[in-house]
């Protein structure tokens, strides 16, 4: 025997002994976790593939060229198990089939070797052929793990691009949402789907208030800003408000408030009011009138800002100066805690910007979740603009609800509350407020008919006296913390014969997308009642229906099979396979039980607060959504002298086991994720979506989001793998035929083309953003800029303080 051919059997028997080796580790973890998943009647594909890979390592490891052949048994049973399993559907393949035709790769190319040390005889050419096969379809297919794939592909011819009538081109971006019935629509075309490429940066400017907590618990940054004329107009996770320049980016005051808090540090957006404008007054018939506003000669604050702060303020600064405006309560502030009772910080608290009615400023207010039965109460409430007295109160705890409070009397505790955006139609005169649930969210043995009534609701109120209007509910007495969670879209819908109905448009936690008349509060579009199954909580009031929004697509809310389990590799896919059947789970209302339950989405969406943004010239809305499960056991116990929760948002607050103080239960629960941190369902985790509302279909929906700065154990991978990431923010779309969105995990403003879906632009942030972007043009250069506000994504630690202005190169 010569040296090379010791050498070379030295290297093969290692090279066996070690696939030999990897080959039994994961032969033995498919067979345990497979029996385990085969004894709760799942799937029995990995059962026998962890027998056939245990009995090919062996053969490896006595350095047998049936090892192969064995082994190759194996993976063509995957290959035939993984298409029929999943189809055609690329990410569920790549998780099936990557792993095992690598192994299959590496046992190819020992086979000639093993052939010839057995029986004299190789096989090389067909071995290598083969090998050589199998490794241009991995390349292939990692290849296309860098391309987006589509859940619903764009088909059929891209509408055209029309122009911006002359006289309606968008003066300023005055509303958080842009109109006050949050259409998040720029009627500006300078920037198009054909000239996207050239946007590059303008403008950087730092506020000086980096979100970070020293709790932890969650300080962030959600902003949209606002512009008027020349100067555009920021708050921070603090509350502080800075005015800068349009086309400079140049501070012109700031208005230190530094509101501070245990948990939610962050601002939404602001409101504006011009008293020097006429009032608009409605025009439908049988409205309110908008009550007149009346400022003292000389008073300053012509033009204020208002703001909601996270320690429950109503703020008024001149827009002009920074000044605080004098007749505005007491020193410009309005205390929102009064008449709640005990509403101490974190329990009470306000994100969303307030919403101007005609001259009232609409407040709702944040309750924390999952804390205890005795909480703050939802009550809504109206203050004039000028002098911020309070001209109604809304308590959804009263049997009349208008009742002016007793002294000494307080609103009633733990009542369904409006934490999120409202809008506001001027020709009606009327608010529209999402509700959300009563205190403690996941547990409502103690609700009132009232709390039933208006519960995971739109409201309707009369913005002037503040009187209901209509109601419409989302979910009945619910269980699973699906709030309305967004500013209701106020839409000219297209109905069948060719003619418009003023209608409220919004989507829910539940995937669910809502058309409702905007004068009655019936559905436009058809939502069913259908059975849903209870869970055997002592004394909760189950609703044995729920409202399904039929007439509309529903955005990934589709009921999970084990097939849809995913994961990186198989063995994290096997363990979300076992968890999945572990649980209980009978769809999208799957109600909390002692035993172990699934809530799919779980309570962060769905869709969120980001909202919808809308196309009226084509009539198409834009959301976009998270998919991340939940799941929920309730635990018997007696928590009456538990310590609440802080009903904090870290990253992982409000997980794990937390009493329900002042009810016979604690929960326990978390996301439903893989043990390398994954979601367990298949990708996409966020996407983007465009619905048709003419022919009440997705037109397109595509995976938002990479895994270029985040990955397993918090490990960012640098990948720019456009999975489809869960979207935490909003989304602008333009005249120009773009919706833009930077709401995702990775770094990054996109523009979308919003006919097809493609990605047209991207720019990479310095950190991720949780913000809306909104656009404008400079009434002194005509130049249109997009802006963005950057503080960090949600799963990041990396945070920061930066607006950003892009604008067309020179």
């Amino acid at each position: 025997m010569t040296k090379s051919e010791t050498h070379h059997s030295v290297a093969l028997k290692t090279g066996c002994i070690l696939l030999g080796l990897v080959l039994l580790a994961t032969g033995l973890f498919f067979a345990i976790g497979g029996a385990k998943l085969a004894a709760l009647h799942g799937s029995l594909y990995f059962l026998i593939a962890g027998i056939v890979i245990v009995a090919a390592a062996i053969q490896f490891m006595r350095l047998k060229s049936s090892a192969v052949v064995i082994y190759g048994a194996a993976f063509v049973g995957t290959l035939i198990w993984a298409l029929a399993d999943v189809g055609l559907d690329f990410w569920p393949l790549v998780s099936r089939l990557m792993l095992p035709a690598g192994l299959m790769l590496l046992a190819l190319l020992a086979w000639p070797s093993l052939r010839k040390a057995n029986t004299g005889t190789a096989a090389g050419k067909h071995a290598y052929a083969v090998a050589g096969v199998l490794g241009l379809a991995m390349v292939a297919v990692f290849v296309q793990m860098f391309q987006p794939h589509p859940t619903v592909p764009f088909e059929g011819t891209p509408t055209p691009l029309v122009k911006v009538a002359q006289g309606k081109e968008q003066k300023n971006w005055s509303h958080y949402g842009n109109t006050a019935g949050g259409s998040r629509f720029a009627a500006l075309d300078q920037i198009t789907r054909d000239n996207v490429q050239q946007l590059e940066v303008a403008w950087t400017f730092h506020t000086g208030d980096t979100p970070i907590s020293p709790s932890g618990n969650g300080a962030e940054d959600q902003e949209t800003p606002l512009q008027i004329g020349d100067r555009v107009y920021l708050c921070t996770p603090h509350n502080n408000v800075i005015a800068i320049e349009a086309d400079s980016g140049k501070k012109i005051w700031e208005r230190t408030i530094n509101a501070q808090a245990q948990v939610w540090n962050r601002c939404r957006g602001l409101a504006y009011f011009d008293a020097t404008q006429p009032l608009a007054q409605p025009t439908v018939a049988g409205a309110t009138p908008v009550v007149a506003a009346t400022l003292p000669a000389g008073a300053n604050c012509q033009r204020r800002i208002l703001m909601n702060t996270i320690d429950a303020r109503l703020v008024a600064i001149d827009a002009d100066t920074g000044a605080m405006c004098d007749g505005f309560g007491n020193g410009g502030f309005v205390d929102l805690k009064a008449g709640l009772g005990s509403a101490d910080d974190p329990k009470y608290q306000l994100t969303s910007a307030p919403t101007l009615a005609g001259t009232t400023v609409v407040v709702g207010g944040r309750v924390a979740d999952n804390v205890q039965t005795d909480m703050p109460g939802g009550v809504l409430r109206g203050f004039d603009v000028i002098t911020g007295q309070m001209r109604w109160a809304f308590d959804p705890g009263h049997d009349d609800p208008n009742a002016r409070l007793q002294p000494g009397q307080t609103y009633a505790r733990s009542t369904p509350n409006s934490w999120a955006p409202m809008s506001y139609d001027a020709a009606m005169n009327t608010v529209f407020i999402p509700m959300g649930s009563s205190s403690v969210d996941l547990w409502g043995g103690n609700r009132t008919p009232l709390d039933h009534r208006y519960a995971t609701s739109i409201l309707a109120l009369d913005a002037s006296t503040g009187k209901e209007k209509w109601v419409y509910q989302t979910v009945h007495n619910d269980l699973w913390d699906f709030d309305v969670p967004m500013q209701p879209s106020l839409i000219d819908f297209p109905t069948k014969d060719g003619a418009t109905t003023p209608a409220v448009v919004f989507g829910s936690k539940s995937g669910q997308i809502f058309v409702l008349d905007r004068l009655t509060g019936k559905p436009v579009t058809p939502v069913e009642e259908r059975p849903v199954k209870t869970a055997g909580i002592t004394a909760e009031q189950y609703s044995t229906t729920q409202p399904f929004s039929v007439g509309m697509p529903q955005i990934g809310a589709e009921t999970l099979k084990e097939s849809d389990m995913w994961g990186a590799t198989p063995f994290d896919q096997l363990a979300c396979r076992i968890s999945f059947k572990s649980m209980r789970y009978e769809g999208l209302f799957t109600a909390p039980g002692t035993d172990v339950s699934l809530s799919f989405p779980g309570s962060l969406g769905g869709m969120n607060w980001g909202s919808l943004s809308t196309d009226p010239n084509h009539h198409v809305i834009f959301a976009n959504d998270m998919r991340l499960g939940l799941w929920v056991q309730m635990i018997p116990q007696n928590t009456d002298h538990a310590q609440a929760s802080n009903g904090g948002e870290s990253v992982n607050t409000g997980m794990g086991a937390v009493p329900l103080k002042g009810t016979p239960y604690a929960v326990n629960k978390n996301r439903f994720m893989s043990p390398l941190g994954i979601p367990c369902q298949k990708p996409p985790f966020g996407t983007l979506s465009a619905v048709d509302l003419t022919t009440r279909k997705v037109l397109w929906q595509v995976p938002v989001g990479t895994v270029q700065d985040t990955g397993p154990f918090g490990i960012k991978m640098g990948m720019k793998m456009p999975v489809g990431m869960p979207t935490l923010g909003g989304t602008l779309a333009t005249q120009g035929g773009l919706v833009f969105i930077a709401g995702t995990q990775d770094y990054y403003l996109r523009a979308f083309d919003s006919a097809t879906g493609k990605e047209v632009w991207k720019a990479r942030l310095p950190v991720g953003s949780q913000g809306g972007p909104m656009s404008y043009v400079s009434p002194k250069t005509g130049k249109q800029y997009v802006l963005i506000s950057a503080g960090g994504a949600r799963q990041s630690p990396d945070r920061g303080d930066y607006v950003i202005a892009y604008a067309l190169k020179k």
